[in-house]
């Protein structure tokens, strides 16, 4: 090995693993930010009253209740990397659901996205937590 190759596990690739690790997290800060937002803007194009306008609470962090046990299982078969991309993956499907909630204006479709999307970030939290412990 030249003087100029780093080794695996190097300084190099720990800081380039925490960078993007800082990355996802900055991610699932955001979007979970954006959640509270949205619940007045729910309330007026859905029509809601305050009671259903917090079903968007719920649906989203009962996804982290509810999933926590997958995503520690799915993990135990694909591993934290794979885990992080999955996570990432069912985050936009939850994103990507966001539009024909949109169009349709059915309440139930946006609880179904919330849902998918906090699912994608259980997962994704549970990939990345013991990561960061396995790369020091």
């Amino acid at each position: 090995m030249n003087d100029n190759e780093q080794a695996p596990g190097s300084t190099k690739d720990v800081v380039v693993a925490m960078f993007f690790i800082s990355l996802l997290f900055f991610i699932l800060g955001f979007a979970t930010w954006l959640n509270g937002s949205l619940i007045p803007f729910l309330k007026i194009a859905c029509d809601l009253n305050n009671f259903q306008a917090l079903w968007v609470t719920f649906a989203f962090y009962i996804a982290y209740t509810v999933m926590a046990l997958p995503s520690a299982a799915i993990l135990g078969r694909i591993g934290y990397k794979n885990g992080m991309t999955l996570g990432l993956f069912i985050m936009a499907l939850g994103a990507l659901l966001f539009i024909p909630a949109a169009r349709s204006g059915f309440y139930g479709l946006f609880l179904a996205a919330l849902f998918t999307l906090a699912s994608g970030m259980t997962l994704m939290q549970t990939a990345i937590n013991p990561y960061i412990v396995c790369i020091g």
